[in-house]
């Protein structure tokens, strides 16, 4: 069912006095632009720079307001040079970062490039040079390599700098290197060492908030909850940055990316795309180009946008813009879908005859009495600009689905306008093989200002044809306004076979069996070594001492590089931590088929055999004979080729055996399809 959430008024008549600035001008509005290290971490190179940076010309990103093209660690060479300079490593930049400059400015863009305030910069490599002790020889080096823009970390740090004082001096330091050379300076200071971020405004033109962003839904709500509450240390030349954007790197939802975006816009955040843009999809690129969203980040006011109410993860937030008027976003952080309202006074307008309301994702505009609306399935954002109005238009009217099951669905329009709603015509989408009744006619011919009418869809399914299907159904209002929820069917586990995951919370899983098929669905850091986070559907005590356990991966979703999905095995699948006799036998989406074994009996992996190349579909064997167990596997499901053979010491009995997923990512579920699992 939809919650409703009702706002409280809160005081927005007065803004916090701006905070002191770092006055060079150079940032009026937060940066907007590309860099590298989401995407590409250490494999950055001059054409990947300068291919993005022709891309950002050919899809309009450069003409939308993304300026910058930011290089990110691991582009120097390991050492300084006789003469104490930096040196740009020549197979990465053949033509040096000077010229690369001049390309990137050739095309009307800006380039940014990476350093750190220890002695060694953050790459797990080992680093590189850091410019501690060398801040105004790298500053005149950047400004004469025309740089435009620094990005500057904080890894590798003495232990006599390792605290408050020390950080905020080795920042100040670079600062003063660069004044007068007309270089943005980005600090990247992450709180490690207890730094406040209050400190920061006189220093950098901008400053993390929080740790590092991942391609997550829960981290990327986590790094908003921290920057949410720095409204009053942001304002031009100085912004809070909650970490560049992950829109387009697959890890969440076109949905969730939507949100994203809005949220740092609203938050007046710096807008630092951080995926490959040459290769972005439509929806990637319709999200990172909404010219409407990007005003409200660049607005010349400068203000963060400040919550009004975040009541059971429902938020409403208000942001003050230069011509008076206000953005609002209305974000539904919770699982569930909800309806959020909120009041033009509530988010500081004044009385007015009524409001115009334009929405920035369906770039429409209607009216509105005084509420504001939003029906919003779970994860998903509304962003209006809302402002005082004589002029009577459409009225603001919404649509939304609620109590979806098997057997029924109810959508619900509402009306927040002065005026009549009228000739509301709905039009339900169903999925395949679905026929649905509604209550009454879906023409609704009207529905009074400040009400709402429903219609109640009576459904008839059609039988499972997949094990734990998700079907989606959508309502669209006058062919202009859609909802879409999901439903999970479910197909229930049968005996023998058991379920298991982790049980901290972290892998979230669902199952499901249809006949010889299996599905599983399940977040999880890893199997390997102390991690050990998966969801498992196994046959207790299924695998003899002698014995073989064979299964089809029909498909696997791309959570991450190492997602794993294949057979398991060991003593107790249930004691995800201690159990012994342990072994996997999995396919992932870019390392290959993977062969892991506890070789010493502490119940964990920490031993491998890989073979590179393939990928899902694929089958998998795993053949037992005592504490011998060979991997192998099949891509026509004749031939089988070897892994390699194994022993692992603590195998000494019959053990559970069966298929498993782990998403390599706690924060975000992935799901594995499997056919034909047999034990013999």
């Amino acid at each position: 069912m939809f919650r409703v959430l009702a706002v409280v008024p809160v005081l927005l008549a007065g803004l916090a006095a701006p905070a002191a600035a770092l006055d060079n001008g150079l940032a009026e509005t937060p940066p907007m632009g590309w860099n590298d290290w989401n995407a590409f971490g250490c494999s950055v190179d001059q054409q990947l720079v300068e291919q993005t940076a022709d891309t950002l010309v050919s899809t309009g990103m450069r003409d939308a307001g993304y300026q910058y093209v930011n290089i990110d660690d691991c582009w120097a060479l390991p050492d300084r040079d006789v003469n104490g300079n930096l040196v740009a490593d020549p197979q990465k930049f053949p033509d040096g970062i000077a010229k690369l400059a001049d390309y990137v400015h050739a095309r009307g863009l800006k380039l940014g490039i990476y350093e750190d305030s220890g002695t060694r910069t953050c790459s797990k490599s080992g680093g590189f040079p850091g410019s501690l002790g060398h801040e105004q020889q790298d500053a005149r080096l950047f400004a004469d390599w025309h740089v435009d823009y620094l990005k500057y970390d904080d890894c590798n740090v003495p232990a006599d700098g390792q605290n408050v004082d020390a950080t905020i001096a080795r920042y100040k330091a670079m600062r003063d290197a660069l004044t007068g050379h007309g270089i943005v300076f980005s600090i990247c200071e992450k709180t490690d060492f207890g730094v406040p971020n209050s400190a920061w405004p006189t220093v950098g033109n901008l400053w993390r908030t929080t740790g590092d962003i991942h391609d997550n839904y829960a981290r990327m709500v986590s790094l908003f909850h921290t920057n949410v509450t720095l409204p009053d240390l942001a304002g031009p030349d100085h912004w809070n940055d909650p970490d560049m954007l992950e829109v387009g790197n697959g890890g969440m939802s076109d949905v969730e990316y939507r949100s994203h975006f809005a949220l740092w816009a609203e938050m007046a955040a710096p807008l630092i795309v951080g995926t490959d843009v040459r290769t972005m999809s439509a929806a990637t690129k319709e999200i990172l180009t909404n010219r409407e969203i990007i005003a409200v980040d660049q607005d010349p006011l400068g203000a963060q946008g400040r919550p009004v109410s975040s009541a059971n993860g429902l938020w409403v937030l208000t942001k003050p813009l230069v011509d008076g008027s206000r953005a609002v976003t209305l974000f539904n952080e919770t699982d569930a879908p909800a309806t959020i309202t909120t009041t033009a006074g509530q988010v500081g307008l004044g009385k007015a005859f009524d409001y115009e309301v334009r929405d920035l994702f369906a770039h429409t505009t209607s009216e509105s009495a005084g509420r504001i609306t939003a029906a919003l399935p779970a994860h998903a954002s509304a962003m209006y600009r809302i402002s005082p109005s004589r002029r009577l238009a459409q009225p603001h009217v919404v649509v939304g689905l609620s109590a979806v099951d098997t057997s029924s669905v109810t959508a619900t329009v509402t009306n927040d306008g002065l005026l009549p709603a009228v000739w509301n015509q709905l039009h339900l989408t169903l999925p395949a093989g679905w026929s649905a009744r509604p209550s009454h006619d879906e023409l609704i011919p009207v529905v009074p200002p400040g009400a709402s009418r429903s219609v109640t869809y009576r459904l008839i399914p059609p039988a499972v044809d997949t094990p734990l299907p998700t079907e989606q159904f959508t309502i669209s209002l006058n062919g202009r306004q859609s909802f879409t929820e999901d439903l999970h069917r479910p197909t229930p586990v049968q005996a023998p076979l058991k379920t298991f995951a982790a049980v901290d919370s972290t892998t979230r899983p669902q199952f499901g069996q249809l006949g010889s098929r299996l599905a599983v669905i399940a977040a999880g850091s890893d199997v390997s070594g102390t991690n050990n986070q998966y969801g498992a559907i196994y046959l207790p005590q299924g695998l003899d001492t002698t014995g073989t356990a064979t299964v089809q991966v029909l498909s696997q979703q791309n959570r991450n590089a190492a997602t794993k999905s294949g057979l398991i095995a060991r003593d107790d699948l249930s004691k995800a931590d201690s159990s012994a006799g342990y072994v996997t036998l999995e396919v992932t989406p870019s390392k290959g088929i993977q062969l892991q074994w506890d070789a010493d009996g502490n119940g964990q992996l920490e031993s491998s055999r890989t073979v590179a190349g393939v990928t899902a579909p694929v089958g998998l064997r795993l053949v037992r004979d005592g504490t011998a167990f060979t991997g192998q596997y099949s891509v026509d499901g004749t031939t089988w080729s070897t892994v390699a053979t194994i022993t692992v010491p603590s195998a000494t009995g019959t053990e559970d055996v069966g298929v498993f997923t782990t998403s390599h990512n706690k924060y975000v579920d992935g799901r594995a399809d499997f056919g034909s699992f047999t034990v013999g």
